[in-house]
């Protein structure tokens, strides 16, 4: 497996996380991971896109981008998602143990699991351990990171009207990619 950035085929993102294959529709290719992501926004299922950068990304990049795509559309969100937000935020500009536990006790307590909530717990996911050293359950923690990241941002999409969603779809999946470009950069 492999458990840093991921930027060869669209086959070893599948290969090195199997929820993918559960997770996606799209059948994973020989292609360079960004080709196939952007065969995916033209697909029968654009939002397959979403779900496979957030297993392209590194997890703390993955929830990074969870919470930008969430700031976007801030206006849609109501008070438990924006504090989830602040919560991520600052973990995300200090990943230290201590703030990750807050942000997965908060996150997992939280009800509704609203848009917010979810790429608080993919923050919170990040590493196999809970607090008190409690490993996580379901796989891979970088696995449980990706479907907390695309199940929010999918159900932070889902509030916008459908005739503005391709747009703004679109405008997520060049944010990722973005980043899967910059991430790849750093490791040439």
């Amino acid at each position: 497996m492999v458990y840093g950035f991921r930027t060869s085929t669209a086959r070893d993102v599948f290969d090195s996380f199997p929820t993918a294959y559960a997770d996606m529709k799209a059948v994973p290719t020989e292609q360079p991971s960004l080709t196939f992501c952007r065969s995916l926004i033209a697909s029968r299922i654009p939002e397959e896109a979403i779900t496979f950068c957030a297993y392209l990304l590194p997890a703390r990049v993955a929830v990074w981008w969870g919470h930008e795509c969430l700031v976007n559309l801030a206006d849609r969100l109501d008070n438990q998602d924006l504090r989830m937000l602040e919560l991520v935020h600052g973990w995300v500009s200090d990943p230290s143990e201590y703030r990750r536990f807050v942000v997965l006790d908060e996150a997992t307590i939280a009800e509704p699991r609203t848009p917010g909530v979810w790429i608080a717990l993919a923050a919170g996911w990040t590493t196999g351990a809970a607090p008190g050293g409690t490993a996580l359950a379901n796989g891979h923690p970088s696995s449980r990171t990706a479907r907390a990241v695309s199940t929010g941002i999918l159900t932070a999409l889902a509030r916008v009207a459908l005739a503005d969603r391709a747009p703004v779809l679109a405008d997520f999946v060049a944010m990722g990619m973005q980043l899967a470009e910059f991430e790849a950069s750093r490791f040439a």
